[in-house]
């Protein structure tokens, strides 16, 4: 996460803010100063508020406003004292809208091991305790008692992610549908803008919400007499059901995630203690026009006034970039984003692009260099099925593994051209690529001459005017048994795009560093899978420092794998790393460098009968093996 040390920097010293009244109201003296008598829908946020598209709530609360809607937000809200943040607007008179924010609440709070986080990175300060575990369920609770007769919409990461059972890390234990344990209503699952939206406006008409029961992108709950699916439709297991047997909630997810990744999913139905989850199919991928819409509301790319002299360290990390496209198509089996925004591409238009560049050279702040133009993936811009018609069928949760789709265009030109009109923009001195790059698909080889050498000039540039001294990419580990289970390219990939980094390099005179990602304890990783990690990146001359833990969160095939200890697809037993101490004894890998860690390491080799390995990483201890190595 974030260093904390940063977070205890003095107050920022800032241009003048904006007045409140170009932000959406946190408060009722605002609310007022904007010629309000009432609010249509408060939103409450586990986040600081930050009027940026990079965040959630802002951009569900812009989308609203342009629609028509008084919307207030409160950002935070203390939910330990007399409950007076919860009071403030009283009861809107459409619906409350609640979200832990912009990461799942546990994933904030928690370490990989289960240790308590000290900092808040979408805090101002970065000080810790601003939201409670799990906000989704403490804020409409809290809501539920206060205004029993008011519709609570639940929305954001942790809601969308925990929309069926699962599996929470943090607790050890398979937990029910959000909607169990909440006092929501409905909960809106991914990108939230069409169907908050299309929420608000039947609301306005006066349709119930009870009836509001096959909304796209929905969950919603159904009394069990009232069951009553469509023959497309696809029966889960129970809950219950899944408690009892694990293979069950493997079989299970199995379908969720193909049914998030489908152009034109199915409806899913799980039965939990007296009544049913249903989860309403996916929109199908935003137009440009739409994600244009978006991103083109009047955002003033800022907090709030009420935070001006304090840092918040998410915007930080992003007040000088712009996100080009939605989606991703790479299907890792440890990620989420497909799981929220699907794995179709929905890209902005140039035009919309460039507007936002235009709109961060006018900060006082900027200095000249776009800190990101990038994406979930930064290089799948404009990207998609040649064929649309085989898109519409598919159920696959990865384009690129096992290998590049056929039907995929891998076409880098449209960004290349993006690329070359933000850097003409006057007041631009760089745009860097901050995103995590996928150079199996710059790498592809498509057998088309001029895709091929529009790909080779993408990495090129990326690599000679895009790059800020360090290139990171995530190959995410050596061995091929654990790269298939992540869904990620052979490591030997790896090895020919740092050989072509390296002459990229040579040729124009640049000393750039390629920085690689690991994670270890994955499923599928032994212990010997972190030796021989640690021996192949010693020989490439790597002192890892991008790496992590596998952490189990919520709704991704790995998190299904570490707790059911079955692959969903093939019903496979795999071997997971999960006690602390297996843990431990693939993570100190990385750190073979480390005279602190030495002797542990080679008496692990020898106990593993792996002498070969000793060697490659301690040649000169490796001819005296009980030689003692603490004090050297």
């Amino acid at each position: 996460m974030y260093n904390t040390s940063k977070t205890n920097r003095p107050a920022v010293n800032r241009p003048p803010y904006p007045s409140a009244d170009r932000f959406l109201p946190t408060s009722v003296k605002e609310m007022k100063a904007l010629g309000w008598d009432h609010v249509d829908i408060v939103l409450f946020s586990g986040d600081a508020y930050v009027d940026h598209p990079s965040f959630g709530a802002a951009v569900i609360g812009r989308v609203l406003q342009d629609a028509g809607f008084n919307v207030a937000i409160v950002p935070q809200p203390n939910w330990q004292d007399d409950l007076r943040d919860f009071k403030k607007f009283g009861a809107p008179r459409l619906f409350f809208g609640v979200s832990a924010g912009a990461m799942d609440s546990m994933v904030n709070h928690y370490t990989a091991a289960r240790r308590r986080r000290s900092d808040d990175a979408y805090t101002p300060g970065g000080r810790h305790g601003a939201r409670p575990d799990y906000p989704t369920i403490v804020y409409s609770k809290i809501l539920r008692e206060l205004y029993p007769d008011t519709p609570i919409i639940a929305g954001g990461i942790e809601a969308s992610m925990r929309r069926l059972s699962h599996y929470d890390y943090w607790q050890d234990r398979l937990r029910p549908s959000l909607l169990a344990d909440c006092e929501a209503d409905i909960i809106s699952y991914g990108m939230g803008e069409k169907i908050t939206l299309e929420i608000a406006r039947q609301l306005n008409e006066g349709t119930p919400l009870s009836s509001m029961t096959d909304l796209p992108q929905t969950v919603v709950r159904i009394p069990e007499t009232d069951f009553s699916p469509g023959k497309d439709d696809i029966i889960l297991h129970s809950f219950t059901d899944c408690l009892h047997d694990k293979q069950l909630q493997a079989e299970n997810f199995k379908h969720i995630e193909q049914q998030s990744n489908a152009m034109h999913g199915r409806t899913l139905w799980q039965l939990h203690n007296g009544f049913w989850v249903k989860v309403n199919p996916m929109y199908p991928p935003m137009t440009t026009a739409e994600i244009d819409a978006s991103f083109d509301l009047p955002y003033t790319r800022l907090p709030h006034p009420r935070y001006k002299d304090k840092r918040i360290p998410a915007y930080e990390m992003i007040r000088h970039s712009v996100n080009i496209h939605r989606g991703c198509f790479g299907g890792c089996s440890f990620c989420t984003i497909s799981a929220h925004q699907g794995k179709f591409i929905a890209s902005r238009s140039k035009e919309s692009v460039l507007r936002e560049v235009r709109q961060v050279t006018q900060m006082p702040d900027f200095k000249g260099y776009i800190s990101d133009i990038g994406a979930p993936s930064a290089n799948m811009y404009r990207m998609g099925g040649k064929n649309q018609s085989i898109c519409e069928k598919c159920l696959k949760p990865s384009c690129l593994h096992p290998k590049v789709c056929p039907n995929l265009n891998t076409d880098h030109r449209p960004l290349l051209d993006l690329y070359h009109a933000v850097d003409a923009i006057p007041g631009i001195k760089k745009s860097f690529v901050g995103s995590g790059v996928r150079y199996d698909l710059s790498m592809h080889q498509t057998g088309d001459p001029v895709i091929d050498a529009a790909n080779r000039q993408y990495n090129e540039e990326l690599i000679t005017s895009h790059v800020s001294g360090r290139l990171k990419v995530a190959p995410e580990h050596t061995s091929e048994t654990v790269l298939n289970i992540m869904r990620k390219p052979s490591f030997q990939l790896y090895h020919e795009f740092n050989r072509f980094f390296e002459r990229v390099n040579s040729r124009h005179g640049l000393k750039q560093q390629l920085i690689p990602y690991f994670i270890s304890s994955h499923p599928a990783c032994h212990e010997i899978d972190m030796a021989q990690l640690a021996a192949e990146t010693k020989e490439l001359n790597l002192h890892l420092e991008q790496v992590q833990d596998f952490t189990p969160t919520p709704m991704t095939l790995s998190t299904e794998i570490y707790y059911t200890g079955y692959h969903p697809y093939t019903g496979e037993k795999i071997f997971t790393a999960t006690s602390p101490e297996e843990k431990l004894a693939q993570r100190k890998y990385f750190f073979w460098y480390d005279r602190a860690y030495r002797p542990d390491i080679m008496r692990s080799l020898q106990r593993l009968h792996r002498p070969d390995l000793l060697k490659r990483l301690f040649p000169q201890q490796a001819s005296h093996p009980y030689r003692k190595n603490s004090k050297r």
